[in-house]
């Protein structure tokens, strides 16, 4: 479905004068206040008698445009002294100050939305917009919860509820509250995040949702904003969650979390004395076969292991490869980053692996991994080395870094095969942790 705004941007000039000129005035005074005409596919309310209509997306992809636009639409009747489908309204943000700036006074508030024979009057002591047809809308905050115990409601805004402190006791009390009229209902915008209150309105059947990354809306935001938050997160876990507005799930118990990963990223890698490709092959070929893990790992290794980092340079992973198209791509990756050899897990390929490998490059130096033990168990010690510090990431890996957040020390709870994680595992144990306890024991050996 395309907006008004998207066919005049792309309709003829003579076709915009047409469409324009057949406007009554009173039509084109009030053409900038129809929204359903500026509208983009996620900012339309669905159809159908739903309860609750979720609006996800990523930073700036116009998540309060539609949530003001939908109160307008609730509160306003066909003339400004009509009355509307709902006449008691919550608005509840995070803090009040923030349910005030954004929700009200912000650029794309209720406030700025409203035509001016519409436009509710804020009454600052009551924390209250009240509208020329007599329906008003009250202002929360997720900090006081209770604050919504004796008001009642027949329709409700809430913002940003995944970042709420006390997201599930603040929803549960909007819940008793949404109780006047035929039919209640509430949209909530928010940027996702993997908290229980939002999934568990996601599950529930009268929810509806729609969804748009913060490309989506690039209309109306600025060139260079684009640009940076592109240049800088696209790839990574942040930038899925942030810019393409896509709920990821830290499963419970998970070796790895989101938040961690974050907090290990860096822009660019120091010197390396050490780099490897490592491959977890897949079985099979075709569309429907696991990935082939390639994952580029380098470390510095000067000095006894605790000073020890290592750098996660390139998921270079495929899809579908016949066992001469990865080993090609793993051979490319080697080149790149003028890696010193390639290691790979043989348990499935056996000695087919080494002899992929050698006949896309005969001279590629490389080493042969067989696994003692399960993945889960094999990937703990290399969690460990996160947990220390000892591992940083590139961006560009969101891919790998699901995976990562899917793996627990019982084996990995996504879906097929965590292909790039058993790469990333390889990796590390040639660089960081068969080394490192080579230092400290010399007969140590094993995996």
């Amino acid at each position: 479905m395309r907006s008004g705004a998207a066919w005049l941007a792309s309709a003829k000039p003579e076709e915009v004068d047409e469409f324009l000129s057949g406007l009554s005035d009173n039509a084109l005074l009030a053409l900038p206040w129809v929204f359903d005409f500026w509208a983009l596919p996620h900012q339309v309310a669905p159809e159908g008698a739903w309860k609750s209509w979720v609006i996800m997306g990523g930073r700036g992809a116009g998540k309060t445009r539609a949530g003001a636009e939908w109160v307008r639409g609730q509160v306003e009747g066909a003339r400004p002294l009509d009355a509307g489908r709902a006449q008691h309204v919550a608005l509840v943000g995070e803090t009040f100050d923030q349910a005030r700036e954004v929700m009200v006074f912000g650029e794309s508030g209720i406030l700025a939305c409203s035509p001016p024979d519409r436009r509710p009057d804020w009454e600052a002591g009551r924390k209250r917009l009240v509208w020329p047809n007599g329906a008003v809308a009250q202002i929360f905050s997720a900090h006081d919860p209770e604050s919504l115990r004796g008001p009642q409601f027949d329709a409700a805004w809430v913002d940003e509820l995944a970042k709420w402190k006390y997201a599930e006791e603040t929803w549960d009390m909007l819940q008793f509250a949404l109780r006047l009229g035929e039919h209640p209902q509430q949209v909530v915008t928010t940027t996702p995040r993997n908290v229980r209150v939002l999934k568990t309105i996601l599950a529930n059947p009268s929810t509806v949702m729609t969804h748009a990354p913060t490309e989506a809306n690039r209309a109306y935001l600025a060139a260079s904003f684009l640009h940076e938050v592109q240049a800088r997160y696209a790839g990574t876990r942040q930038g899925q969650q942030e810019l393409e507005g896509l709920l990821l799930e830290d499963v419970e118990g998970a070796l790895w979390s989101t938040a961690a990963i974050e907090a290990l990223r860096v822009d660019k890698a120091p010197e390396l004395d050490r780099i490897v490709v490592a491959v977890d092959p897949a079985v099979t070929s075709g569309k429907a076969s696991d990935e082939c893990g390639i994952v580029v790992v380098g470390a510095v290794t000067q000095g006894p292991p605790q000073t020890w980092r290592a750098y996660v340079l390139e998921d270079a992973s495929v899809r579908g490869a016949t066992p001469m198209q990865w080993a090609t791509a793993a051979i490319a990756a080697m080149e790149r980053h003028g890696a010193e050899r390639l290691v790979a897990e043989v348990n499935q390929g056996g000695d087919l692996v080494g002899t992929v490998l050698r006949s896309a490059n005969p001279l590629v130096p490389f080493r042969a991994f067989r696994a003692g033990r399960g993945k889960g168990l094999r990937a703990e010690p290399v969690a460990a080395l996160y947990e220390q510090g000892k591992v940083r990431h590139l961006r560009g890996l969101g891919k790998l870094e699901d995976q990562m957040c899917q793996m627990t020390a019982q084996g990995f709870k996504g879906r097929g095969s965590p292909d790039r994680v058993d790469a990333l595992v390889w990796a590390l144990y040639e660089l960081m942790l068969e080394p490192a306890a080579h230092y400290t024991n010399p007969r140590v050996r094993g995996l």
